[in-house]
């Protein structure tokens, strides 16, 4: 693995993830011999917005449950499941950290998903499937760690049948001023690589997809980030983001509304589609 996956691999990293979250479950009065998708939603989607972005973005994919999905950067499963829970699809995941891909294992078998979700620890830029082997895919939160945006891309491609659609939501530069750090993606500008909305489109359609919907997010992130503070002012639930992200999670909250307040990024939802006619490399 390259030195910045390594960093990156190393970011997310937590030891006794899985322990955290059981423990969370119980403090919460959730047994976790009996925990259902939606339990999880507090702690297993730490993206802006949390579910509520994921069944957005979801509702534009015009998905069925025929469907095979690819969930690039899965972490510890949340977007799977909740696609293989409200879709009925086959769903595969992808991610770099290690120890997401176990945590995502151990959840979707506690939560009677695991016939319909599978999972790998691999690179966004080397997946290790066939060519055109899904239907669709989503990507949420992930590509601001990856500098080769034209090999993730292509490599996307690549994996997907023609006609297939790509929903992306992340984190985009907006503004010129510079970020402040740390943020859940980063604790330093060395793994940030934002891109803005329109380096977006012109990569996706050199990678050989047609850009139907871009949508701007600001509002919802700012409301989302205020919400989540002033819940948390006193201190977090016993089941949320900070279980993932560790004692540091409140500064980054902190630090990414304070970014978006100043025009500096904006979370960015994308409906893209892979053209017919993109030439794809078999593997």
């Amino acid at each position: 693995m390259p030195d910045i996956e390594n960093a990156v691999a190393r970011h997310y990293g937590s030891d006794g993830l899985l322990q955290r979250i059981c423990d969370g479950l119980r403090a919460a009065g959730i047994d976790p011999s009996q925990v259902r998708p939606d339990d999880l939603a507090p702690v297993d989607e730490f993206h802006i917005g949390g579910r509520q972005a994921t069944k957005h973005a979801i509702s534009k994919m015009a998905l069925t449950a025929d469907d095979h999905v690819l969930d690039i950067g899965c972490g510890i499963g949340g977007t799977a499941r909740t696609l293989a829970a409200r879709i009925g699809c086959r769903v595969t995941g992808i991610d770099l950290t290690p120890e997401y891909i176990a945590v995502a294992e151990d959840l979707t078998r506690m939560t009677g998903l695991d016939d319909r979700i599978t999972y790998h620890v691999a690179s966004a830029l080397d997946m290790p499937f066939a060519t055109a082997r899904f239907d669709a895919a989503i990507t949420i939160h992930v590509a601001m760690n990856i500098h080769d945006r034209e090999g993730l891309y292509r490599e996307i491609a690549r994996v997907l049948r023609p006609g297939a659609v790509l929903c992306i939501y992340d984190v985009m530069k907006k503004g010129e001023g510079e970020l402040t750090f740390p943020v859940p993606w980063a604790d330093t500008p060395r793994t940030s690589h934002l891109v803005t909305p329109e380096e977006m489109c012109a990569l996706l359609e050199a990678a050989g997809f047609e850009v139907e919907e871009v949508e701007d997010r600001t509002d919802f992130g700012i409301d989302f980030f205020r919400k989540a503070l002033a819940v948390n002012a006193d201190g977090p639930p016993p089941l949320g983001t900070h279980l993932v992200m560790g004692p540091s999670a409140a500064e980054k909250f902190r630090n990414v509304l304070h970014n978006l307040e100043h025009g500096r990024i904006a979370p960015v939802q994308m409906l893209v589609r892979r053209c017919a006619e993109a030439p794809v490399a078999a593997t």
